[in-house]
């Protein structure tokens, strides 16, 4: 291994992250070191870590070398690992354009919850097919203090709760998970939104991001959201063949929300490359214990 490792740090929506490129599939990055880098005080600092591989050069995605040349091995701020992150994917392909690995149009991204379809366009936004929302039978509740709300059990590669409040500061300051039930719902840890109402088609969220805390922004949250909120207000695309779509405010910006007839969702926002440097091998190395 070298003696310095190259990285960059980016942004969606503020919901930021640290980049390290590594086509071939080089570089150690266990949880320790991840989450060394996402550290705020001894590190870089970021919600995350996006991992850039070639697909054929990673164990997960060798099968997805045929669809998508890049996989987004994505990592929590602890250092766990995630499914799919969709600021993250919108990061990621602001970094394979910022390199010349990537032009305005479209682009495939492996990630662990499939083959991601993005667009690059001409006005600097970017848009991410996110998939088909599932929603699993059940009734859910999280709870924060001595309030608790009805949630919406929403999968989109990873799982979320959405609950619907009255005021967003009833959400507390989202440094512990907040509690859920029943408990064997979600076995992995979740994802929790609360969302309000700010308009037609146009709500606010706060989201708690399994392995993070807090963030900025959830990519997959705001297309949880907009399922959610689109199901409440009896919106569902499959059976009325229009589309919805959601403005969906989060602490870092907007996202807009898309979900088509045929299930898919788009979502559209910004993404920001921020700065590059090297980091000391020595020091990961030490980090990572």
């Amino acid at each position: 291994m070298s003696t310095r490792i190259a990285f960059l740090k980016g942004h969606g929506t503020e919901n930021d992250f640290v980049i390290v490129p590594d086509p071939e599939n080089a570089v150690e990055l266990p949880p320790a070191a991840v989450a060394a880098l996402c550290d705020r005080r001894a590190g870089i600092g970021g919600d995350g870590l996006l991992h850039v591989v070639r697909s054929a050069a990673h164990p997960e995605a060798r099968h997805l070398a045929a669809e998508a040349e890049w996989f987004m091995d994505y990592r929590n701020g602890d250092g766990s690992v995630a499914e799919m992150c969709g600021n993250g994917v919108r990061v990621f392909a602001r970094y394979l354009q910022h390199a010349g690995l990537a032009t305005e149009g479209d682009l495939a991204v492996a990630t662990r919850g499939g083959v991601k379809t993005v667009h690059l366009a001409k006005n600097g936004d970017i848009t991410v097919g996110m998939g088909r929302a599932l929603l699993p039978e059940g009734e859910v509740t999280v709870s924060v203090g001595e309030r608790s709300w009805p949630a919406r059990n929403v999968n989109m590669g990873n799982p979320h709760a959405v609950a619907f409040v009255a005021d967003l500061a009833h959400a507390g300051d989202l440094h512990a998970p907040p509690p859920f039930s029943p408990a064997g719902v979600y076995p992995d840890g979740v994802n929790v939104e609360f969302v309000a109402d700010r308009g037609p088609g146009h709500v606010a969220m706060r989201v708690h991001e399994r392995g993070s805390g807090e963030t900025r922004s959830c990519g997959t949250g705001a297309c949880a959201v907009a399922v959610a909120a689109a199901r409440r207000d009896g919106a569902d695309p499959a059976l009325t063949g229009t589309p919805a779509t959601y403005t969906v405010d989060v602490p870092g910006g907007t996202l807009v929300i898309t979900e088509r007839p045929d299930g898919e969702i788009e979502m559209t926002g910004p993404a920001v490359i921020v700065a590059a440097g090297e980091i000391e091998a020595e020091w990961l190395a030490v980090a990572a214990g």
